[in-house]
């Protein structure tokens, strides 16, 4: 019988996989470690991308520097930022345009309440003139009033003093007066006719700003207003220390230097707010004066 002869193993092709062209496996071995470990490289950005991406999940946005302000800093700032841009444009109105008065008497009811607070437009008398009718605030510098008693300091009165100083809040003084001009300069003003009106210049006029609930008394007087000065009368015919009560200090005039402004609005409380009339049509066939 034929003796089995060893099988010769074939040589490997050329080209069969996992082998190289020169026949060995180890650099066909390492060059497909290589090509896995590249996928799995791959596979993992692309799964971190999503979770980055993911909703709920953390944020890789980059978290604020430890030296930056705080939110609360920020508002705080702006908010002192607005205070005091406030209390700077209050102070300039204030000072130029337009400025707040308490009233603490009846001498100008029904016009003016006690407990009004007005705003008096300070561009009266100038560069703007006065004119007959307006309601105008002035200091007392005639001695019209007693002596204002000085208020006992409190924890607080330079909050108060403060606040009005800009502008803030009314002047509470008892050392200024609110009253209607009645007499220009050159005006001639009587009191009263035979009718029991007041004439100026030669006119009577039918004053319908004075307080009906009483009868005003008749309180005789006949001045020419100067030059400089003029003469002021309260709506509350009877309760009002005016021009009439004063013949005896400056002829009861009152100088046109010691004019605050005119009072242009009832601003306070909300139910009388209302701008001021100074009646034009009582004064309209009034002649100038000489």
């Amino acid at each position: 019988m034929p003796e089995n002869q060893a099988r010769i193993p074939e040589p490997p092709r050329e080209g069969a996989p996992g082998l190289s062209g020169d026949g060995t496996t180890a650099e066909a071995d390492a060059r497909t470690a290589d090509a896995e470990a590249d996928a799995r490289t791959a596979d993992a950005e692309v799964v971190a991308g999503s979770a980055a991406a993911a909703p709920g999940r953390r944020s890789s946005a980059p978290k604020a520097e430890p030296g930056a302000p705080s939110q609360l800093f920020v508002w705080l700032k702006e908010i002192a930022t607005v205070v005091v841009i406030a209390v700077v444009l209050s102070f300039l109105i204030k000072t130029f345009l337009f400025r707040a008065f308490y009233i603490p008497s009846e001498s100008m009811v029904s016009t003016l309440d006690v407990n009004d607070r007005i705003f008096v437009n300070l561009l009266v008398p100038e560069p703007f003139a006065l004119s007959r009718g307006d309601v105008v605030v002035f200091k007392d510098n005639q001695g019209w009033l007693t002596a204002a008693p000085e208020e006992e300091s409190g924890p607080f009165t330079w909050v108060q003093d403060g606040l009005t100083f800009v502008g803030l809040l009314p002047d509470n003084s008892e050392q200024h007066l609110v009253k209607r001009v009645i007499g220009l300069p050159g005006d001639h003003v009587i009191c009263c006719d035979a009718g029991g009106k007041l004439t100026i210049n030669g006119s009577p006029i039918d004053e319908s700003y004075v307080n009906t609930d009483e009868q005003p008394q008749v309180r005789a007087f006949d001045v020419v207003v100067p030059e400089g000065k003029i003469w002021v009368m309260g709506d509350n015919r009877n309760h009002s220390a005016d021009s009439r009560s004063h013949l005896d200090s400056n002829g009861g005039f009152v100088d046109l230097e010691d004019v605050e402004g005119k009072a242009a609005v009832i601003a306070w409380p909300l139910n009388r707010i209302t701008v001021l009339d100074n009646h034009s049509k009582v004064f309209s066939d009034v002649p100038a004066g000489g």
